[in-house]
């Protein structure tokens, strides 16, 4: 019997075939990019989308972003071919497939086995906190194993019960190392203190991952990466992030820090259409690829994005097409919108107490201050008078999109079509939640998953000669600082999400989070 094989569709996409079972797992394929047209895969992987590609038993999807949930290729497919997704608390990627017309769609649980032939299963792994709806796909295929990780931080400890359930090391392990975020991209810092933050979260994460896969120790792993690429003439110059040592790192450049890292393990970069057979390791690569460099430059790589934004031109400006200028009445429309917000959860709202303030430029635009907690949420039309916490500037035509249905907070946050600036410059988890959930029962969740953890349970550490017992799981998302923490000149930092706290005090520096509780032998003193 042969042996399965995997072949990367790019970004976190793969295939996988073995006898008897073909399944795509978060392919993003179509050319219309997402999240506004901002996003699409680096490098350009639309060579593989032929009918033998599509033609699968099975399609699994990770979680409800645009780069994984690829709707248009997904609506597409025969009808008869399933949809595997993970439970959340919100059914927002329910509510999303039945919109295209998908009425096979197979919802499972946590460490829920999906039956893919007499010996073979997949499940779902979702990360601890529901703040973040993602999850790592576990697949058992023909005697072998993959861990396809996408965009879940899953702890160690996860990753140790997954190992548990396919009875011992992973052939091949996909591991995301580039993030996807806003900031520090679209925040107004000068160049250094960018480029400072950049480095922070780049290799925080890089540390994370590394971490895990030494324990892990796969027969292979794979680095994603990403990452995405910016083809809209708006958003081109964002592309920078994908230079090395930038806040978008490329399959190469994480490979390249794993083997300095870790050189006893064996890892692979996999370009688009690259195949790896799950017995031997061996790679076949896509001759689509022969004369592609990832290293190739700067100036190769701005030429290739260049012809790719050529390619990708009906696509884009058939965004800009479905998101006109707003009509009259859009200050009205979103007072109802986001006040409508403030009726959702109390807990997000006693834990946000901030005024976002809203510069929405082009017609019928304006300067509108949302004033959010402690118990409510009251927009004044005629804003920009008091101090903002926090500002976002943006044209109108995308707001619109939120507030009319089209577009979800969370995508339009994503786009990047939008600058901002903090002060002070904390971040607060729970406003971006409240945008990004809207949702009653996914933010009900999360009240309930913060109530549950016990700040009793401790680890002890030693901080300049002193040893301190510290709070054993991160008060942002649960991650085992056991596993995750760092500590820097008496500073932990989580490495699951960079969440900083002081060790004097406890207090987080650079987010809005419970503190840590700290017990030492002595009171903590200022003087001292």
């Amino acid at each position: 019997m042969s042996e399965p094989t995997v072949t990367a569709l790019g970004h976190a996409g793969l295939r996988l075939d073995a006898p008897g079972i073909r399944l795509l797992a978060d392919p993003w394929l179509s050319m219309s990019g997402a999240f506004l047209g901002a996003w699409f895969p680096f490098p350009d992987n639309s060579h593989l989308l032929t009918p033998d590609l599509l033609d699968v038993d099975l399609v699994v999807v990770s979680h409800e972003h645009l780069d994984h949930l690829d709707l248009d290729l997904i609506a597409g497919l025969p009808a008869e071919i399933p949809v595997v997704i993970p439970r959340y608390p919100s059914t927002i990627m329910q509510r999303r497939l039945r919109a295209i017309g998908r009425t096979r769609v197979v919802v499972l649980d946590a460490w829920q086995r999906h039956p893919l032939g007499p010996d073979d299963w997949l499940t779902v792994i979702p990360e601890q906190c529901p703040m973040s709806h993602d999850s790592a796909v576990l697949i058992k295929l023909a005697g072998r194993s993959v861990l396809h990780t996408n965009d879940a931080r899953i702890s160690l400890a996860q990753t140790r019960r997954a190992m548990t359930e396919v009875g011992g090391q992973f052939d091949l392990m996909g591991a995301q190392m580039s993030g996807a975020s806003w900031h520090p991209v679209r925040y107004e810092y000068d160049e250094v203190e960018r480029e400072r933050i950049a480095t922070i979260k780049r290799v925080g994460k890089f540390k994370a991952v590394t971490r895990l896969v030494r324990q892990v120790q796969p027969r292979l792993v794979m680095p994603y990466a990403g990452p995405p690429c910016f083809l809209d003439d708006d958003l081109f110059d964002l592309n920078s992030g994908l230079r090395p040592g930038g806040i978008f790192p490329d399959q190469g450049e994480a490979l390249a820090w794993l083997a300095d890292r870790l050189p006893e393990q064996p890892g692979v970069c996999l370009l688009p259409g690259d195949q790896v057979d799950l017995g031997s390791l061996a790679v076949t690569r896509d001759p689509q690829w022969q004369g592609f460099s990832l290293d190739a430059g700067p100036e190769a790589r701005r030429h290739y994005l260049a012809e790719y934004a050529v390619r990708r031109r009906a696509a884009i400006d058939a965004v800009w097409a479905a998101n006109p200028p707003p009509a009259p009445g859009l200050a009205e429309r979103f007072k109802a919108h986001f006040e409508s917000l403030g009726t959702l959860s109390e807990y997000f709202l006693a834990r946000i107490g901030m005024t976002v303030r809203f510069e929405v430029e082009g017609p019928n635009g304006g300067v509108w201050d949302a004033h959010i907690g402690p118990d409510r949420v009251r927009v004044d039309l005629d804003g920009g008078d008091c101090h903002a916490d926090y500002r976002l500037i943006l044209d109108g035509r995308w707001l619109d999109g939120v507030v009319s249905g089209r577009t979800r907070w969370e995508e339009l946050l994503l786009s990047l079509r939008f600058t901002a600036r903090r002060q002070p410059d904390q971040y607060n988890d729970y406003l971006v939640g409240l945008l990004k959930h809207a949702d009653r029962a996914a933010l009900r969740a999360v009240e309930e998953f913060e109530a549950a953890r016990d700040p009793e349970e401790t680890i002890e550490l030693t901080v300049n000669g002193e040893t301190i017992q510290v709070s054993r799981f991160c008060p942002h998302a649960g991650e085992d600082l056991a596993e995750t923490g760092v500590v820097v000149n008496g500073v932990l930092r989580c490495l699951g999400h960079n969440f900083e706290f002081d060790l004097r005090t406890g207090d987080c520096l650079n987010a809005r989070a419970d503190s840590l509780h700290i017990k030492r032998d002595e009171p903590y003193s200022e003087a001292v």
